[in-house]
């Protein structure tokens, strides 16, 4: 059990991977552990780590039901999601439904059995936890980030993505997507649930149609039905957007500020940088808490209005927020009430804040690397130093009562792995460390000072330094008065160099110089691994590779005696302290290598009285057996003699008493091996240690359940031999009996790869992979082989012999071999052979190499059989070919299919027909192979260069076979065109369009260039395929996509950049000239606040400040900017016949947006302007009929009217038209509706006017309609309108009826429901189908009678206006009474709906 505990550092970069229950109790996913955190109190305490993933904790979530508060899920990269029980931190169950690595997790705040997690590659999937079944959906073939579970309807689910699209699914309805919400630009990194519903959870208002949400399936349920829940979402495009899931709308957009830091610039790598965490406290439902680019913390208030909205954590004092990005918060409200805030950030904290004052509680700080060096300074007491792989040194105070994690860090200079440390023994703060890519250094930890850097750069790591007397030559030159220390630095390329810690720009001193001239050394030394210096100074043992330990006497380092106990490379030495200690312990000195044995060498005698001669002890003080693995760290107590902890790579850290070689404690606490240890200086129950998992513990000796490490196969062993040892009584033996003994022990221990394991590198190491193996402690193979037996066992292999029988003949028995050398003198001198000895044949098969060449290919054709037999064809091919038989040695490698190279280069040799055919057999040998480069470029040594090309071009090498046609065929030949075309076509089907344009412009095909450029359908696509068309003389296509891409630019409201297009293109001026009138319409509803002011990019003649006509200034502008002549009649009609023919909507809707409905009324509007200009009054009217009436039929009321307000200023109509008078009739009735609803409009800003305007003239007599209302309303009450509108509803009224009862019918067929049948009887007795059709008839004839200007030219609806008067005339007197009476004349005659009845009932009453 631990004490104090500093956790590995939370993953980064996901969207939830941090949650807290109600109880306090704070999960944390790191690398593959999930950390339990206690934060109920005020400060924090680790109560637990969980281990389970193989892959990085992506999802901690946490169930919110009060009697399940205990179960938490997680899930991870590896696709699997856990299921635990915190309260006895085991695991419960696990599911692997995903097959690709899980980005998002959520437990549902509803049901307390749901989990929902999403992978990348889009699949949801929800687990059930009471049953175990699990249900997949795919919503969106899209990246999944975020997602997260409704607080108040439980089947629904938000799901964010990476491209910015937001989805709400119904988990009920297998996965069906309600509600698409689009707005964002850029990756949603966050998504949050409103704690309230309905629509007075907070204040703001609706956004324009931008944010706009698409409705889903119309099973989903209806806006009207459906409770307005807010969601809030945060994007890496630095907004935060707050949607109503009622109308699938956004309702407020919220821009990130960029808050300054005092003493700093803006970094302008923080957008890039920028992850956005929203988060809803269920407290506060009317504040929304986000991240900001450099890890601060805002608290928005949703019912503020204006440009701060948010109010900045911790900005009381400095230094309270995260100084880089915050990734993941969560809020939990403790039993006292208060609310508290967590998060987790890039600079590897966790913060608590309370959510009522916006300070900082307390801090938590987490390690990102091993912890490969722990150091308690020996002046500062209760300081630890840290030195770990996050490249990284922090300083701990460790008895500071007020933050138990009072910690700082220290990064300036180091830039890689610190992997040693050594505090000054005398001087307080100055703190020296060695890094992985061997840089020494000293820092200064109570001021803000950068390190000073040694200039003498080790080579690879730096294992350990140590403070100690300075040894000549740096102490001949000591300055008086400063105590003469050095630092020392050990490294993996097996030097230690002495530093000046004064002189650090100087160069250090290797000690092997000094220890060869003093001892008289001429051979080479073995690489030192360790050092450590007595703690009088006076003497410094030295730890080798080989395993030999040196212990030599300063200043001359005259080498005392040489401990040759261990066998394996030495990790660690440490002398026993000799502070309260007695005097006959001042002289122990423990050692751990390789071996899992730990030594302790008693060198009291010979440091007291040196020989004169070299010692060589082979036997120990002490052997301490217990661990299975190699020894990594000790540290001997400071307050009790004898005491000793070490700790190893089984991942526990043992407690000795020296003195009666026991096992005293085994502490277990941690995940994965251990690298360092500390003995607390201050209490002597309390040890620290430090290693893989990337945390430094606390814990107390008297506290540990158990006394021994755990038993393996490797500890049997090492028991076994140590009891063969003293049997036997033998000296030390050599290395290599040793190596034979390890060899055979190898198979029992852990594999290499298990003890040389990279670290595990989480989302928060910012050390790459490929860098780490290279960076561990010194049980790394690649900077110290320890075990020179085990690198023997590894030898070359030997390559196959070509001549097998003859070697193993000449391995015979020795006799056998003289007697070899008997016959072959008689076979060379003697006239007679011996009886039956032919050489290279029979037994005496191997004498055919000593003899003639006949025996020779005796010799070979035995061979060759044998190698045939083994299946070894490629010794045969090489035997023939040595015996000149090269056709043959070719067809036996081509029939195999081992042709290559060196064969094919003495093909020629045979001839041209053997070489030319041996080629073509290897081009379809390296066709198998899959080598076709190879195989093309073979083809053309044949010259073959069409087959090479196809060859190439067969397997889609397009690039290649082009290449090689464009340099070895003419220009004008057509395989060339065909290349590009079929290469084209295959880059265009994987889309990539611009490398497809390029290869169609190299066919001469620009036309199909553009069109597949224009496919991106993008703004700078799009401009370009209409360059390119254009350059390449394709007027028709560039003025077409010039035009699309104008559209668009429009549609972001880029007027400049949409004129500038066009430009470009002289035909399309009419389109300029119309882009001009809807830039002008958008202004003016700029001005008046109809439309959003924000990323408008206009011109400067467009600024609503002149008063002139809406078409005086359409024909200014026209004049000045377009170039327009207003004396040439057949120009201006040739423009006024292309905007006819220009394509617009054949039928205007509600659902048309805003930007279309603009573009189409300002179609009309200029076709108003050039009838203007051609004095044709009549066809200008009806142009501004369609133009008011497009805006009346696909937008809002309010737009409406101001749209009427904008082209008709003083509501007169025909004073638009001016001095010429209208001729037809269609103008005329268009005129006429025109000015009825410029009526319709003033009255109704007359009847929402606020009644204390009208006090005053309630007093006065009204003389005429027209006296009150500042207008004749009675042209508003026409009784031929009228009556077709009553015509146009009873026809809506009887196809209503006749679907109804088309409908009932359908029902009574499919159901046996008898009253369902009753229903329909007596239906059927008030109407009958036949009865329906009847009046349908007598109506349809009735309209078909009514003049067709009524029709296509309507009014306002008159019942609705006769009601309207009626309403004002009970409120004031701006009615006169001959209106009221025909308006309800009206009523009585054309009032036959039952909902016109029942509104008319009190008027005609």
């Amino acid at each position: 059990m631990h004490e104090r505990l500093l956790p590995a550092s939370p993953n980064w970069y996901c969207s939830r991977c941090c949650d807290v229950n109600s109880s306090g109790l704070l999960g944390v996913g790191a690398k593959n552990l999930l950390y339990l955190i206690d934060v109920s109190a005020s400060t924090c305490r680790v109560v637990g780590v969980l281990v389970g993933h193989k892959g990085l904790v992506s999802g901690v979530s946490f169930c919110q039901d009060a009697t399940q508060t205990h179960l938490c899920a997680t899930s991870s990269g590896d696709g699997v999601v856990l299921f635990w029980d915190t309260n006895t931190q085991t695991l419960i169950r696990e599911d692997a439904h995903h097959q690709n690595p899980i980005s998002a997790l959520h437990w549902s705040p509803l049901d307390k059995n749901l989990v929902v997690s999403g992978d990348e590659k889009g699949i949801v999937v929800c687990h059930w936890y009471n049953t175990g079944d699990t249900a997949s959906f795919f919503p969106e073939p899209r990246s999944i980030i975020c997602l997260t579970c409704s607080p108040h309807t439980w089947s629904t689910v938000a799901v964010g993505y990476k491209d910015g699209m937001i989805v709400l699914i119904d988990v009920s309805k297998k996965g069906e997507v309600t509600h698409r919400l689009r707005g964002h630009d850029d990756d949603i990194q966050s998504l949050a649930w409103s704690p309230l519903t309905g629509k007075d959870a907070f204040y703001c208002r609706a956004e324009p149609s931008d944010c706009s949400g698409e409705l889903g399936a119309s099973n989903g349920v209806s806006a009207g039905e459906e409770k307005a829940c807010y969601l809030a979402s945060g994007s890496k495009d630095q907004t935060v957007r707050i949607w109503s899931t009622a109308t699938g709308k956004g309702v407020s957009t919220l821009k990130l500020p960029y808050l300054k830091r005092r003493g700093s610039a803006v970094d302008p790598t923080l957008k890039e940088r920028l992850w956005l965490n929203v988060h809803w406290p269920k407290g506060q439902p009317t504040q929304l808490v986000s991240t900001c680019f450099s890890g601060e913390l805002l608290m928005w208030d949703l019912t503020k209005t204006g440009k701060q909205k948010w109010t900045l954590f911790g900005s009381s004092s400095e230094g309270q927020n995260h100084s880089r990005i915050v990734f993941n918060t969560a809020s939990v409200t403790l039993r006292d009430g208060s609310e508290l805030l967590l998060s987790t950030s890039l600079d590897r904290e966790v913060k608590c804040w309370n959510l009522a004052s916006l300070n900082c509680c307390w801090t938590l700080p987490t390690l990102g690397g091993f912890v490969y060096s722990l150091a308690f300074s020996p002046v500062g007491t209760g300081y630890l130093a840290l030195g770990v792989g996050d490249n990284m040194i922090r300083v701990w105070n460790t008895l500071s009562t007020q933050n138990h994690y009072d910690t700082r860090c220290f990064w300036q200079g180091i830039k890689s792995k610190v992997t040693s440390l050594a505090w000054h023994p005398k001087r307080e703060g100055t703190l020296s460390f060695g890094t992985d890519d061997g840089k020494v250094g000293i820092y200064d930890v109570f001021s803000n000072k950068p390190p000073q850097i040694s200039s003498s750069y080790h080579k690879k790591t730096v294992y350990s330094l140590a403070w100690g007397p300075s040894l000549p030559p740096v102490s001949f030159g000591s300055a008086e008065g400063k105590p003469s220390y050095s630092l020392y630095s050990c490294a993996g390329e097996g030097i230690i160099l002495q530093h000046d810690p004064y002189k650090l720009g100087g160069d250090a001193s290797d000690i092997n110089d000094l220890i060869r001239e003093t001892n008289n050394i001429k051979h080479k030394l073995s690489p030192h691994t360790d050092l450590s210096w007595k703690p009088d100074g006076k003497v410094v043992a030295i730890g080798n590779e080989d395993g030999c330990i040196d212990v030599y006497q300063a200043p001359t380092l005259k080498l005392l005696c040489s401990i040759q106990q261990h066998h394996k490379i030495i990790n660690v030495l440490r002398w026993h302290p000799e502070h309260n200690a007695p005097p006959d312990l001042h002289g122990l000195l423990a050692s751990g290598s390789s071996n899992a044995i730990v030594y302790v060498h008693d060198l009291h005698s010979v440091i007291e009285n040196p020989p004169e001669s070299p010692l060589v002890m082979t036997e120990p003080y002490r052997r301490l057996c217990g661990h299975t693995s190699k020894i990594t760290g000790m540290s001997w107590s400071p307050h009790h003699g004898g005491k000793l902890v070490t700790v190893s790579y089984d991942g526990t850290a043992q407690v000795w008493d020296v003195q009666q070689e026991a096992a005293v404690s085994n502490y277990r606490g941690h995940v994965g091996y251990l690298l360092c240890v500390e003995w607390s200086p201050v209490d002597p129950d309390v040890i620290w240690t430090g290693g893989k998992d990337f945390t430094v513990q606390e814990w107390r000796v008297s506290k540990q359940e158990f006394t021994k490490p755990p038993k393996g196969k490797k500890m049997m062993d090492l028991k076994e031999k140590a009891k063969q040892k003293k049997k036997t009584k033998k000296p030390t033996p050599e290395v290599n009996s040793e190596a034979v003994a390890d060899a055979a022990s190898i198979g029992q221990e852990p594999s290499d790869e298990d003890e040389e394991q990279v670290e595990v590198i989480s989302a928060s190491s910012p050390v790459p992979p490929t860098a780490s193996l290279a960076s561990q402690r010194k049980p790394s193979t690649v900077m110290k082989c320890k075990d020179k037996a085990d690198s023997n066992l590894q030898k070359k292999k030997k390559a196959r012999s070509l001549l097998p029988i003859s070697t193993a003949l000449d391995h015979r028995p020795k006799e056998e071999l003289l007697q070899d050398c008997l016959t072959l003198a008689a076979v060379a001198h003697g006239s007679v052979s011996p009886a039956g000895c032919v050489p290279g044949q029979g037994e005496h098969i191997h004498l055919g190499l000593f003899s003639d060449r006949t025996a020779l290919h005796r010799l070979f054709d035995a061979e060759e059989e044998s190698h045939v037999k083994a299946g070894h064809f490629e010794s045969v091919v090489y035997l023939r070919l040595w015996s000149g038989d090269l056709e043959g040695a070719l067809e036996l490698a081509a029939e195999r299919g081992e042709l290559n190279d060196h064969l094919l280069s003495v093909a020629p040799m045979g001839g041209f027909k053997v070489w030319h055919s041996i080629v073509e057999r290897y081009v379809k040998q390296l066709c198998l192979q899959e080598q076709y480069l190879k195989a093309a470029s073979h083809l053309l040594s044949i010259n073959k260069l069409y087959e090479a090309v196809d060859l190439l071009r067969s397997h889609k090498l397009y690039r290649e076979a082009i290449a090689l046609v464009k340099a070895r065929l003419p220009v004008e030949d057509p395989v060339l065109k065909e290349l590009y075309t079929c290469w084209a076509s295959m880059l265009e089907k994987d889309g990539h369009f611009s490398a497809a344009a390029k290869c169609y412009i190299a066919a001469g095909a620009s036309f199909d260039a553009a069109k597949v450029i224009a496919r991106k359908n993008d703004i700078s696509s799009l401009r370009t395929a209409a360059a390119l068309a254009s350059v390449s003389g394709e007027d028709t296509l560039a003025q077409s996509l010039a035009l699309r891409c104008a559209k668009d630019l429009a549609s972001m409201r880029d007027w400049i950049a949409a004129q500038d297009v066009l430009a470009s293109q002289e035909s399309l001026l009419v389109h300029r000239l119309h882009l001009s009138i809807t830039e002008l319409l958008y202004a003016a509803l700029t001005e008046t606040g109809f439309v959003p002011e924000s990323g408008v990019i206009g011109h400067a003649w467009a600024s609503p400040a002149s008063e002139k006509h809406i078409l005086e200034r359409v024909q200014d502008i026209w004049f000045e900017q377009f170039g327009v002549s207003k004396g040439s009649r057949r120009d201006l009609e040739e423009l006024l016949q292309e905007l006819k023919g220009v394509e617009s909507p054949t039928r205007v809707t509600a659902n048309l947006p805003l930007s279309q409905v603009l573009l189409l009324s300002s179609l009309h509007v200029a076709r108003c302007v050039l009838c203007r200009l051609l004095d044709d009054a009549d066809q200008l009217m009806k142009e501004l009929w369609q133009a008011v009436a497009c805006f009346r039929e696909a937008t809002d009321f309010s737009v409406s009217a101001e749209i009427c307000r904008i082209l008709i200023p003083g509501g007169d109509v025909g004073a638009v038209v001016k001095t010429k008078p209208l001729v037809s009739e269609d103008a005329k009735a268009a005129a006429n509706s025109l000015q009825t609803w410029v009526l319709y409009y003033r009255l109704y800003k007359h009847w929402w006017r606020h009644p204390d305007d009208d006090e005053h003239q309630q007093e006065a007599v009204v003389t005429n309609g027209l006296s009150r209302l500042g207008f004749d309303a009675a042209s508003l009450l026409s009784d031929a309108h009228a009556a077709c509108q009553a015509e146009q509803r009873s026809v809506r009224e009887i196809q209503e009826r006749l679907a109804a009862m088309v409908m009932q019918h359908s029902r009574i067929i499919t159901t046996t429901n008898g009253d369902a049948l009753q229903e329909a009887n007596q239906q059927s007795e008030e109407d009958t189908f036949l009865s329906l059709t009847t009046k349908m008839s007598t109506h349809q004839t009735q309209l078909a009678n009514i003049p067709d200007t009524i029709k296509l030219y309507p009014h306002p609806d008159v019942a609705e206006c006769c009601l309207v008067l009626l309403h004002l005339s009970q409120s004031s007197q701006s009615v006169s009474e001959s209106l009221q009476q025909e308006a309800k004349d009206l009523l009585r005659k054309y009032a036959t709906s039952p909902t016109l009845r029942k509104a008319s009932n009190r008027f005609l009453s």
